[in-house]
């Protein structure tokens, strides 16, 4: 099977998430996605707690077909490198052919990853355009949906229902709501 490797902070998942995963299932870029939470960013965010972020995952992945949740970075060193968690899956599912999602908000920094040159070379990598940043080639733009606006408009008791998917929306507002002492 043809996997596309989506990893993320997820801080929170958000229905920019949900639009890519479902538009690489329905373009047949893969056969299935695996959202995969990152459990020790390598460039130090702040981060709600690992387990939080994959119940959301669960969540979003719920009203997904062919969407599921991978929480492999919780068995690897941290901070987590995605080269060495693309290693670890294609030794773990050598069943598995795996492709790398990246998006255009993120390309900017590949530069400052781990052998990006390896995975470019080993994992084919799907790059999607974000509203606000220039479009890859071949890709389309998704709505510019930001994690950051998220916890910013839930810090400040703003409505989050038109950014998350509707399962989302409670365990959203509990997790970085006013008062919840998240990132």
């Amino acid at each position: 099977m043809r996997i596309a490797v989506y990893g993320g902070s997820f801080n929170p998942p958000h229905v920019g998430h949900a639009m890519v995963a479902a538009w690489l299932v329905w373009t047949e870029r893969c056969d299935e996605v695996w959202l995969l939470p990152v459990h020790g960013h390598p460039f130090a965010k702040d981060l709600r707690p690992f387990d939080d972020r994959v119940d959301l995952c669960e969540r979003l992945a719920d009203g997904l077909p062919r969407v599921r949740v991978c929480t492999i970075e919780r068995e690897l060193p941290v901070p987590s490198y995605t080269v060495d968690t693309l290693g670890e899956l294609s030794r773990r599912h050598p069943e598995h052919r795996f492709r790398l999602v990246v998006g255009a908000d993120v390309l900017g920094e590949v530069h400052r990853w781990k052998d990006w040159a390896g995975i470019e070379a080993s994992y084919d990598p799907v790059c999607v355009g974000r509203q606000g940043y220039p479009t890859p080639p071949g890709a389309i733009d998704f709505p510019g949906v930001s994690s950051t606006e998220i916890r910013s408009r839930c810090a400040e008791g703003l409505p989050v229902d038109h950014l998350v998917p509707h399962a989302l929306v409670a365990p959203i507002l509990r997790l970085y709501g006013s008062g919840s002492g998240g990132p």
